[in-house]
């Protein structure tokens, strides 16, 4: 499972290159520079949100070979802020319409948490590699059942934490309100497509072994499990509990910069950068 622990200053030598680089290509010490922008979080801030760093980010097809997908997302995430600031709404889609939402200015606000704003990058950072487990479970005195899941499988991981203690729960509550909040965020035309034929909006028929879920099922789900993770005693611990509140009460807000993300930023990149 991904990692806990999320880490304001997590950015790399390669990552801290390729900022200088970008944005500040004449300084001549750039070895103080670096340390300046690894130990100031305004500073570094004003270096991840640079227009010149956005740029060269979209311009290059194989970015992730010079930086971390924590920065890359937290780039994207700061450049939503500047964007989303010039505006006055935001569009949100029905089956049969679009709607303008005057709610920019608290997207706005939301984003400028630092806490959220690093949670969500490491969130959608982690979605660039998926992972596949198989674990043995006891069923029975010398019994033995092998569960096999991936971490973007939601049933799986809620069948699978409820076979294990209360203690070791919150990975799996956060995962599993991760994938619901990166679904909505990033790929939301699949997760109406998946629950509706998307020329007749007729409900697609339940089939044997494969979750049907609809967009409001996974807000909710989201939600629950972004609470779950909030109460329980590890995320209190780990510093997390305060963020988890938040995105559980700001769920449907959290996804609309994800929403504006993929659809102004990554377009056609998503499958490539979440295969």
């Amino acid at each position: 499972m991904p990692a806990l622990k999320v880490d304001h200053l997590t950015l790399s030598d390669r990552d801290l290159d390729f900022l200088v680089q970008t944005a500040s290509p004449e300084v001549a010490d750039r070895a103080n520079l670096k340390r300046i922008i690894r130990e100031d979080e305004d500073f570094r801030n004003t270096y991840i949100a640079d227009e010149k760093v956005f740029r060269r980010l979209m311009d290059d097809d194989e970015v992730f070979l010079k930086i971390s997908p924590v920065l890359f997302f937290k780039i994207l995430l700061r450049k939503a802020v500047n964007d989303l600031g010039k505006r006055s709404y935001t569009i949100e889609k029905t089956t049969t319409m679009r709607i303008p939402v005057f709610d920019t200015k608290d997207l706005v606000e939301l984003l400028n948490q630092e806490s959220v704003l690093d949670y969500l990058a490491h969130m959608l950072s982690s979605f660039t590699r998926i992972n596949s487990y198989t674990i043995s479970v006891r069923i029975g005195k010398g019994i033995w059942k092998k569960i096999r899941f991936n971490d973007l499988d939601i049933q799986s991981l809620k069948n699978f934490c409820e076979s294990v203690e209360g203690e070791y729960r919150l990975a799996f509550y956060k995962r599993i309100a991760d994938i619901c909040l990166f679904i909505l965020g990033i790929f939301p035309d699949f997760a109406a497509q998946n629950y509706r034929y998307p020329l007749s909006r007729k409900i697609r028929p339940k089939v044997p072994g494969k979750a049907r879920v609809s967009p409001q099922e996974y807000e909710k789900e989201g939600q629950k499990f972004y609470k779950l993770a909030a109460q329980h005693q590890s995320a209190i611990e780990l510093e997390l509990s305060e963020t988890f509140w938040c995105l559980h009460q700001n769920f449907h807000k959290a996804k609309k910069p994800l929403n504006f993300i993929a659809e102004h930023y990554l377009q056609y990149r998503r499958q490539y950068l979440f295969s």
